[in-house]
């Protein structure tokens, strides 16, 4: 029995949409359709339109009120034409409008207050006959339209709002987490959003569902979600293990404790910067900012990269022997500025460092090893045998870390837009640097650690 049932109905009446916000979606809807229409007429082009997404399929909120209009061209057509031709209507059509650029080129922009986005698709009636991954987009809508009740839309529209809340709302790259659809089809399956959150608690890295009764593929992700419309698809995959960790760890505390705080979090008070400043200085860590112009890409290209940069400066800085407790990372959109901070020790590491050698009598590994080392100006004390194998402590050029990665930086595989930016401009920032004002925010919430809910 659902005990957090009338929680649940409050907050269903400020995320329903109104009467009149559906009337004037409808009227903008029916508005940008017939225009896009008519651009296809006048072009003389073989195409036609169909409504996607959450406004399409009922499952909307009501402060988003987007309209995904995808242009479907026959199989046969080239991608440059489909491209050449949306791109055009979205600028005849749209204001501030925007290109981006995925497997098929897209636009979006802005028709009387609305956030509209105009995608060429492949118009295909079966996932095998799909050509990119937006082709299956109007075969989700589809579905759920077809399998979804009335009852389940509301169970969807309390399901995202949870999941915007606590930090799991999106695919996207930047966050990792539940799309619509995906919301879409969990609703489907238990009915109920608090029958998800209550099977959910229960989930385990590698947990499989499946609408289909068929046998379910293995995949590699943390959590599999068989697509009905694509059996071979996990639609959960974007999903990382941080943010099914902490969807799990939510769930729970909610069904503990139900509060609209889990919908609606109270947003973040920064701490004055005195109290970040002393809670740091008085700390075991020091902090050692990367800063770096950030490229001209879309999201989806961006993190990937960054989170490839953060993982191999790691891997590096490791390797060299310092302590690397976490590198945290921030897109500062208004200055167009990237920053990688690292978490480290504030002791500097020894000047001695012990390099393990082969076994003794490993030939020809062991005439190399001393062959190397004897007579090496690096080296400390050794080769000397310990254990029945070699061992020499060598001198390390670089006991501080500011310097070390000032060094390494530009030759490491950061990714592809990334790299040659920090190869022409990066600036180290040591701690006290990073108490700025731009910052406050940041370190509030990785000092605070409270989850949103409980803020």
């Amino acid at each position: 029995m659902n005990k957090n049932k009338a929680i649940e109905n409050n907050i269903l009446k400020q995320i329903q949409p109104t009467e009149n916000d559906r009337k004037t979606l409808s009227s903008i809807i029916a508005d940008i359709t017939e225009k896009v229409n008519q651009e296809i007429q006048i072009r003389k082009i073989n195409a036609s339109t169909t409504l996607v997404g959450s406004t399409a399929k009922d499952t909307f909120l009501r402060n988003n009120l987007d309209v995904d209009l995808f242009i479907m061209f026959p199989s046969n057509t080239q991608k440059e034409f489909m491209a050449d031709h949306v791109l055009s209507m979205g600028r005849t059509l749209l204001d501030e409008t925007e290109e981006c650029y995925a497997e098929h080129p897209y636009i979006r922009g802005i028709y009387q207050d609305f956030k509209i986005e105009l995608v060429p698709c492949y118009n295909i009636q079966d996932a095998s006959q799909k050509l990119s991954a937006v082709d299956r987009t109007p075969l989700h809508t589809n579905y759920v339209i077809e399998h979804i009740t009335e009852q389940q839309k509301n169970e969807v529209r309390l399901f995202k709002q949870f999941l915007h809340g606590i930090g799991c709302y999106g695919a996207e790259a930047s966050i990792q987490g539940f799309s619509g659809y995906l919301c879409e089809i969990l609703i489907i399956q238990f009915d109920s959003f608090y029958n998800l959150l209550t099977n959910a608690v229960d989930w385990k890295p590698g947990t499989k569902i499946s609408l289909l009764k068929k046998k379910i593929p293995s995949f590699p992700e943390t959590l599999i979600v068989i697509d009905p419309v694509d059996p071979e698809r996990n639609v959960a995959s974007a999903i990382s293990p941080e943010t099914f960790n902490l969807f799990k760890k939510a769930s729970k505390a909610y069904l503990k404790n139900p509060k609209k705080s889990f919908f609606f979090p109270n947003p973040i008070k920064p701490w004055p910067m005195e109290k970040i400043k002393t809670i740091i200085q008085n700390g075991l860590y020091e902090y050692i900012g990367i800063c770096f112009p950030k490229p001209d890409i879309i999201d989806e290209n961006l993190y990937p990269q960054i989170r490839k940069a953060c993982k191999n400066i790691e891997t590096i800085c490791t390797a060299y022997g310092f302590n690397v407790h976490n590198i945290l990372s921030m897109v500062n959109e208004k200055n167009k500025q990237i920053y990688l901070i690292i978490q480290t020790d504030k002791e500097p590491i020894s000047e001695r460092n012990t390099h393990i050698g082969p076994p003794m009598d490993l030939e020809p590994h062991q005439t190399k090893f001393l062959e190397k080392w004897e007579n090496n100006s690096q080296v400390i004390h050794g080769p000397y045998e310990k254990n029945k194998r070699w061992y020499v402590d060598i001198r390390r050029e670089y006991t501080q870390i500011q310097p070390f990665i000032k060094n390494v930086l530009p030759s490491l595989s950061l990714g592809k837009h990334i790299e040659p930016i920090i190869k022409q401009q990066f600036t180290i920032m040591n701690t006290e640097e990073l108490f700025k004002e731009q910052f406050q925010e940041f370190w509030t919430k990785h000092l605070d650690k409270k989850d949103t809910w409980e803020r």
